[in-house]
């Protein structure tokens, strides 16, 4: 698949395959990664595999404790090989697909997230969390806006090319965009609104996750917290306040409303509001008559 650093023609072809399809750079390197992988693992082309080792390369991963994520991945770049580059459609799609984990995202209450923009001193950093939390976008989307991204007319932010490689509108509310105009008066970006190193380079993806567990350590936040973490808080925080959640799903810029219900298992408003069950057992509610209305309710009205 790739021997001694030079990119083989199956290798090659597998790439132009996935950018045949649209996939972006990212996800074609993480597809890549994956079957070169599954190649070492047997130590032979995956031309030359069958597909018994396809079913026991899957087993094997689950055996060693991957997460079914993962396994989700690899099944998914495994099937892309087989089915568009060497033409054999069966082999994967033949297979069990892995039932994924459903776990919880790590949110931040409110009181939370205004320690941490108090903690923040950097204008830089809080203006980029504050975008991250405010308007829910993702850290890939955040680096990749420009200054004229920013519509202050129409109050929204233009993302453009997002996950799956669409457009959209984020909101821009008024306190974001005052923070942004501050930031922006101070650092004076030229076209990348969050520049890095030099002023038309992106931020290196990893580093505004560093900044902000840094950030929480010194607001005394002990979850474990990543710049995704501000985008859960922002839809969690939108949903207790009662948003529609059609409207969270339009904001978050998710393609299936069943994505964005993931929220509702997260929001704590409802769970708090349901009676104590233990003192229901010291002051039981009063029984309904038929009408609906309870025995002391009717003893009143007599």
């Amino acid at each position: 698949y790739k021997r001694q650093g030079l990119m083989t023609p199956l290798r090659q072809r597998y790439i132009d395959d996935l950018r045949l399809k649209n996939f972006s750079p990212k996800t074609i390197k993480v597809y890549v990664h994956a079957v070169a992988k599954f190649a070492r693992h047997f130590g032979r082309c995956p031309r030359e595999l069958c597909r018994e080792d396809v079913r026991n390369y899957l087993l094997y991963l689950l055996e060693q404790g991957r997460a079914r994520s993962t396994c989700v991945l690899v099944r998914n770049a495994l099937r892309h090989l087989y089915t568009d580059t060497l033409g054999r459609p069966d082999w994967v799609e033949a297979l069990p697909r892995p039932k994924p984990e459903t776990k919880l995202p790590v949110v931040l209450s409110r009181e939370e997230v205004q320690r941490l923009f108090s903690a923040v001193t950097n204008l830089k950093q809080k203006a980029l969390f504050m975008v991250a939390y405010d308007s829910g976008l993702r850290l890939s989307e955040i680096i990749q806006l420009r200054i004229d991204d920013i519509d202050s007319d129409r109050m929204v932010i233009r993302v453009c090319q997002g996950k799956g490689k669409k457009d959209r509108y984020a909101r821009l509310t008024p306190t974001l965009l005052s923070v942004l105009r501050e930031y922006w008066m101070a650092f004076r970006p030229e076209t990348v609104l969050f520049p890095g190193a030099t002023p038309n380079k992106t931020y290196d993806l990893a580093t505004p996750g560093r900044l902000l567990k840094k950030a929480c350590r010194k607001a005394g936040i002990t979850k474990r917290v990543s710049m995704h973490t501000l985008r859960h808080s922002f839809a969690t925080h939108l949903l207790e306040a009662g948003t529609n959640l059609r409207v969270i799903q339009q904001l978050l810029g998710h393609d299936r409303i069943q994505t964005t219900a993931l929220y509702t298992h997260i929001s704590l408003e409802e769970l708090r509001d349901a009676p104590s069950t233990v003192d229901m057992l010291e002051d039981p509610p009063s029984p309904k008559d038929d009408d609906g209305t309870s025995s002391t309710e009717s003893e009143e009205a007599a």
